[in-house]
């Protein structure tokens, strides 16, 4: 299983290329809860802040960064600021 992986303010053309403003959004208020991916997913955070636990790590994900969590990947999700971002399965 590989690692979270993010990146941070991605180009406009790195975000058009992926279809990003195709991909529903989701949204969350501050919270905390445990999460297990059963498919890869791709996201791009519009608003909110949240510290991931993962794999013995921390990833802080912010505003601005694109984010990728692989498939069979199970951690604890800290959100400390309301999120909104774009996301797409598969």
């Amino acid at each position: 299983m590989s690692s979270v992986k993010i990146e941070t303010n991605p180009s406009q053309a790195r975000l058009d290329e992926l279809g990003v403003k195709q991909w529903p959004i989701w949204t969350c208020d501050v919270s905390e809860f445990d999460w297990h991916y059963d498919d890869n997913e791709i996201c791009y955070f519009l608003e909110g802040a949240v510290v991931v636990k993962a794999e013995g790590r921390e990833f802080t994900i912010k505003k601005d960064d694109l984010a990728f969590f692989p498939k069979g990947l199970k951690c604890r999700w800290k959100v400390t600021t309301p999120v909104r971002k774009y996301y797409k399965l598969g």
